[in-house]
């Protein structure tokens, strides 16, 4: 039965230790909290699915791998990129806790580590993390072996040890750079519009509405590939910091989406600063339906590790304006609701976020009046042409931004 001894941080502080058991079509682990952390003065749950107390908690991946897992050791695992990397560079048969231990220690998201019993990371894909200078030659590699993944295994090995456990199913890497470690989004040779540079603009669109959001910028934006850079918030200098999504802090089993009022009420339960965090999450609701953002799913949205056994909403992160018809969202608003990307939803449901309506309309207006006076030099300042811009007119200029205007 293969484990590990999960540690926390650059000190490998011992939390507990995950054991792991696979008999080919099932796969089961079980984590026990480490008995000097149970007692610790700064001790707290590594997640609310995960309560401190003596003895195991057990995971099984009868219906999905996924979930031999718990939560928050799920979401320190690569996903579709770096799984599909990994798997070229170590060879297929990975069980859900190799996908786990074998990805890289140093970029892994949050501050769990996996360690042997030499207290050493049990990790295999350690080449040095590249620094900014090399982003044209991890370019180079990400459309090579999307091109070819069946031909490019010097390649997946290179990414995937730079990959770690960044989700999703783009082309991305960790970089280093100006004293912060950064994700590198590759253009995917399956782009149809200039999506880096749509997602930089629109990050820095949410600051301007008054979101949190995390550091943006892009990069090589003269070529017809350039780079979007993300700014790691789960790491201050060398310091990890804790990191669960909000389907981990849900404790969220199933496959369809969850609801905003669902995220709320965590809030109250973990959040150091519980009203700050349901007003930015309201806010974000409003921003998603505004910029017709469709990559809205639990996974995107997630809380940081505040101290005291407390978290805060981590700043925003993947949000993707998508031009669409069918106006619908990822996660709904309203427990047991449509999943429609609807503002009036959004206002009726605005007091379980502690806001009344009059402020709440008041909040709608001014960000509808922000983005329709900046979208379209937003998107011009990351370089795009005219014809670009028109693409995502009806992401921006929709039914629900005209009755947001009018709120």
């Amino acid at each position: 039965m293969p484990e590990a001894i999960v540690a926390l941080g650059e000190g490998k502080r011992i939390v507990g230790r995950l054991r792991f058991e696979s008999d080919g079509r099932r796969q089961h682990s079980q984590f026990g909290y480490h008995e000097a952390w149970l007692v610790a003065e700064d001790r707290f749950a590594l997640a609310p699915g995960l309560p401190l107390r003596n003895g195991s908690h057990f995971s099984s991946g009868k219906d999905d791998k996924r979930s031999a897992l718990p939560g928050c050791f799920a979401d320190a695992a690569p996903d579709s990129w770096g799984r599909a990397l990994m798997t070229k560079a170590l060879g297929g048969g990975l069980s859900e806790f190799d996908y786990l231990v074998l990805s890289d220690d140093r970029t892994r998201q949050g501050a769990l580590r996996f360690l042997g019993e030499d207290m050493e990371p049990l990790s295999d894909l350690t080449p040095p993390i590249p620094w900014l200078v090399e982003l044209e030659r991890l370019r180079t590699l990400a459309q090579r072996f999307e091109q070819d993944p069946g031909g490019a295994e010097e390649e997946a090995r290179d990414l995937a040890g730079v990959a770690g456990s960044l989700g999703g199913a783009r082309p991305k890497a960790n970089v280093e750079g100006d004293g912060h470690l950064w994700i590198a989004k590759f253009t995917s040779a399956q782009d149809t519009k200039p999506v880096e540079r749509a997602e930089v603009a629109t990050l820095k669109l949410a600051r301007m509405c008054g979101l949190r959001v995390a550091e943006a910028r892009l990069e090589l934006r003269d070529s017809d590939s350039p780079i979007a850079l993300i700014r790691r918030f789960d790491r201050r200098g060398d310091t990890r910091i804790p990191y669960i999504s909000a389907r981990t802090a849900l404790d969220w089993q199933s496959e369809d989406g969850g609801f905003y009022t669902d995220i709320a009420d965590v809030i109250r339960q973990i959040s150091s600063k519980p009203t700050e965090d349901l007003h930015e999450l309201w806010r974000r609701i409003v921003f998603t339906i505004l910029v017709s953002n469709k990559d809205d799913h639990l996974k995107n949205h997630g809380f940081i590790y505040a101290g005291g056994n407390r978290w805060r909403l981590s700043p925003a992160f993947d949000i993707n304006p998508s031009p669409s018809r069918h106006r619908v969202l990822e996660t709904g608003i309203i427990q047991g609701g449509s999943f429609n990307a609807s503002l009036e939803i959004a206002l009726e449901a605005c007091e379980f976020f502690e806001l009344n309506e009059e402020r709440a309309r008041l909040i709608t207006r001014e960000m509808a009046a922000t983005l329709s006076g900046n979208w379209r030099g937003a998107m011009r300042e990351e370089g795009m042409t005219g014809n670009e811009v028109r693409l995502y007119q009806d992401a921006f200029e929709h039914s629900e931004s005209a009755r947001a205007l009018g709120a």
